[in-house]
């Protein structure tokens, strides 16, 4: 009896050592030692993928940078041409595996390949993956796989001459990128190419193809799941399924199940105990959960990996007083969402490092922003994109690509679109920081409000027709995609609601305002035109010059440059940045010192839109500035620039979104004193108001406790300002919890231009630290918009702020640079050193 024993624990022993050896057998083969060339051409060059045609050739010494000075004018005929790709590669190894295909995660864009002679793919969408099995073509030696890029504008004038009625713009008929036709912050580069990874993935029997993670129900100490699996099987067999708790380390579920060939839908419940929120930054931990998928068959394991965040986020729209509101709740808890409009990173897409993508994403947290609006005229980006989002607490509105244009109907473009929106959103539909899908930009402004049946000459049957399309796409196509594949997510078809034009804008649905740029009305204006959520507005401003130093000779740095216009893309950029210049501020002729002026200009205006829509809060619950970067050297509306560096908007963001805001408002002579609170706790503090002068003198000072509500706007101080001395008197006030400085504002009584600043003597000592040096500043007078400068790389802490009079100040410069004889060479400027000439 204990031989039996012992031989049957033998057995169990061994079986399960067999069990563990079952290796994973989906493996990658990355396709390396591409070439390429003109299709008119024989000579050809190497190329490194994922790539684009124009980084190949810049790379081949064929052109010059094409974000330098006019270059890009010289270099359109790179998109009116055809390009091939070519590769080799051994099939030995892998030409008996049961199942060979063919992966590309993306081309741009019309695309005809070949696999040793034989056609296997024509592909007409950048934002789509292919996925081709090769099994019965490949062959033991000398794959030859080519690849044929067809220039987008001569297919769409193709398609243009089949359709009745004209597009806004051709680009509409093209499943690309639209900013890469040019916009008024971009340049014009129909870039072609292997934009995302290529390679060839082979597997036996089963593998895990896609997962949806479902929260169901929670409660304090469960949370409720179903994970929505599927998995292709290239025959019939039964396997495991095992869904694994990596932050534990304990397996969740274990199923046996029985997959059919072909493809197969599992569902699988599981519950994860005393659950941990995630929550956006500044209101709570980004907790993340780590689960891993596997599926054993007889002889093989399929691994894949999801990353979820406990949270419900709810887009609520109630009938109210005013109208209908649009805000987010997150766990139960409304929410103001703070952030900006973000664009593609650069024209050239492969050229986005993870590096940049994390600065890019950490200035907007270190900004207290907590939302960002994915543009539709850019592409779903990368999965590191949204990794960050969950990791550092910032929520996604999510564009569908389509803006400012109209797109056609028919049925082969529909089914096009319609795998473009299904492949997308079941890739990135499991992260948590995903809050709303919106079906377009502008689009539907662009119907009402942009005169295209006029200016087309649209008959009625051309309207009809266009409209009818639209419908389809907008209010058919996409939402039916969310309802079946992402359900608990909003969807909203079009930003905005309603064009800016409009006084209904203001009462429902998200806004965009634009009568500040656009229609050339004051900055005031914006106190007034507060919607229910604002998903753009803004103002250009220059970038840092060492940014311009980039892409221009030291020769173009000034305003009369051609180079330097041609880093402006708004026909009246350079015009309307002057006007509102020579509104508000002094205009200087130092190109330096317009460089300074521009940035203040646009942090000023933007300043007060968000102070202006945070203090009205619960009405207003959100803003999202356009925009928050850059994708090249630009004259643009961003707040960080191509290269991360910070303008002055983005600093006054910063404290325009931190968790508690002091907003001044003045009305009628009447100034009133907001706080504005974000916290989901109720707070105490004392807040201190003084009138001072500019040279410091204190004319009177109120001291008062408050009460701050959570999730608040509230008033708690009124003057008139009738008396005050407004060319050279200011209010400040500052908000102290537990004896920490947790908020503080200014208050001015004239535009910068009028003010009577003083000379200020401004002083700085500095000391070196860890990684940075750290500048105290002091000076004798207000110091109105200090600006800290160095030719060095880094970060300042803060800069563009108001000193005051004997008030010292600490900065830290950041950088892991040793510099020496850095007090020296550390520039300031204020505004009270810019004598006007205009």
């Amino acid at each position: 009896m204990k031989k039996i024993f012992s031989a049957l624990v033998i057995i169990v022993v061994l079986l399960h050592l067999f069990s563990c050896t079952r290796k994973e057998h989906i493996q990658i083969q990355a396709l390396n030692n591409w070439q390429f060339k003109n299709t008119d051409s024989s000579v050809w060059f190497s190329a490194t993928i994922p790539g684009v045609i124009h980084t190949h050739l810049l790379n081949n010494g064929i052109i010059e940078d094409p974000y330098f000075a006019n270059n890009e004018n010289n270099l359109q005929w790179i998109g009116e041409s055809d390009w091939e790709y070519k590769t080799s590669f051994a099939g030995d190894e892998i030409i008996d595996k049961q199942n060979i295909e063919l992966v590309f995660e993306g081309l741009d864009t019309y695309a005809e390949v070949y696999l040793n002679d034989s056609n296997i793919l024509f592909a007409d969408n950048m934002f789509r993956s292919w996925n081709v099995n090769i099994k019965s073509l490949i062959k033991e030696n000398n794959n030859e796989l080519i690849i044929r890029f067809l220039a987008p504008e001569k297919i769409e004038k193709m398609k243009a001459d089949k359709l009745e009625y004209s597009l806004p713009d051709m680009r509409g008929f093209t499943r690309k990128a639209p900013y890469h036709y040019g916009w008024d912050w971009g340049p014009k580069f129909l870039t072609c190419g292997i934009w995302r990874p290529v390679y060839i993935r082979t597997w036996e029997e089963a593998r895990i193809d896609n997962i949806q993670i479902v929260q169901k129900e929670r409660n304090k100490s469960e949370a409720f799941f179903s994970a929505n699996i599927e998995i292709v099987a290239s025959e019939n067999t039964k396997a495991e399924l095992a869904i694994i708790l990596e932050n534990k380390g304990f397996e969740l579920v274990e199923n046996d199940i029985e997959l059919k060939k072909g493809q197969n839908s599992i569902s699988v419940d599981f519950v994860i105990n005393d659950p941990v929120l995630w929550w956006p930054s500044g209101l709570g931990e980004q907790y993340l959960y780590d689960l891993s998928f596997e599926l054993e068959t007889s002889n093989y394991l399929s691994k894949k990996s999801e990353r979820i965040g406990i949270r419900e986020v709810e887009l609520i729209r109630e009938a109210d007083t005013i109208g209908e509101s649009f805000y987010f709740k997150v766990n139960g808890q409304p929410v103001f969402m703070k952030g900006a409009n973000y664009i593609p990173q650069n024209n050239f897409l492969p050229l986005v490092s993870d590096q940049k993508y994390k600065q890019t994403i950490q200035s907007a947290v270190d900004a207290n922003m907590n939302m960002l609006r994915v543009w539709g005229g850019g592409i779903y980006e990368e999965d590191i994109f949204y990794n960050l989002c969950d990791e550092m607490g910032i929520l996604v509105w999510q564009d569908f690509m389509f803006a400012c244009n109209l797109y056609p109907g028919d049925e082969a473009f529909l089914k096009n679109v319609e795998q473009e929106a299904i492949q997308n959103v079941k890739r990135i539909r499991n992260h948590p920081s995903i809050a709303i899908w919106c079906g377009n930009n502008e689009v539907n402004e662009g119907w009402f409000n942009w005169g295209w049946q006029k200016s087309l000459e649209y008959s009625p049957s051309d309207s009809l027709e266009a409209w009818e399309s639209y419908l389809k796409l907008f209010e058919g196509l996409l939402p039916n995609v969310i309802q079946k594949y992402d359900p608990q997510r909003a969807y909203w078809p079009s930003s905005p609601k309603i064009g800016w034009g409009h006084e209904e804008a203001k009462y429902s649905g998200d806004m965009h305002y634009w009568g500040v740029w656009w229609g050339e009305e004051p900055f005031e204006i914006y106190e007034d035109k507060v919607g229910r959520f604002m998903t753009e507005y803004g103002f250009q401003a220059f970038p840092d010059l060492k940014t311009l130093d980039s892409c221009l000779s030291a020769d173009d740095l000034n305003l009369a440059s051609a180079s330097l216009k041609n880093h402006q893309k708004h026909p009246r950029g350079m015009e309307l940045i002057q006007a509102y210049m020579l509104r508000d501020y002094p205009v200087p002729d130092d190109f330096e010192q317009y460089i300074y002026i521009s940035q203040l200009v646009q942090a000023y205006g933007i300043k007060t839109a968000l102070e202006a829509h945070r203090r009205a809060k619960p009405d207003c619950m959100g803003t999202l500035y356009w925009q928050l970067n850059d994708c090249w050297p630009v004259i643009s509306w961003s707040s960080v620039d191509y290269y991360n560096r910070w303008k002055a908007l983005h600093y006054f963001a910063k404290k325009a979104y931190e968790d508690i805001l002091i907003s001044f408002e003045e009305e009628n002579e009447k100034v009133k004193l907001y706080i504005v609170s974000d916290k989901l706790q109720n707070v105490t503090g004392n807040l201190a108001i003084k009138l001072l002068d500019v040279d410091g003198n204190k004319i009177w000072e109120e001291t008062t406790a408050v009460n701050l509500p959570a999730n608040s706007s509230e008033i708690y101080f009124e003057k008139t300002s009738d008396g005050f001395n407004k060319s050279n008197q200011l209010l400040h006030a500052e908000l102290k919890i537990e004896d920490k400085v947790m908020a503080e504002n200014f208050i001015y009584f004239s535009s910068s231009k009028n003010l009577d600043l003083p000379e200020a003597t401004i002083l700085h000592i500095v000391t070196k630290a860890d990684a940075a040096y750290v500048i105290e500043l002091r000076s004798d007078k207000l110091a109105k918009n200090v600006y800290l400068s160095t030719s060095h790389e880094g970060f300042f802490s803060d800069n563009y702020f108001d000193l005051m009079p004997g008030v010292p100040k600490k900065v830290q410069f950041l950088t892991n640079q040793e510099i020496p004889g850095f007090s020296k060479e550390l520039k300031i400027l204020c505004l009270n050193q810019i004598s006007p000439t205009w």
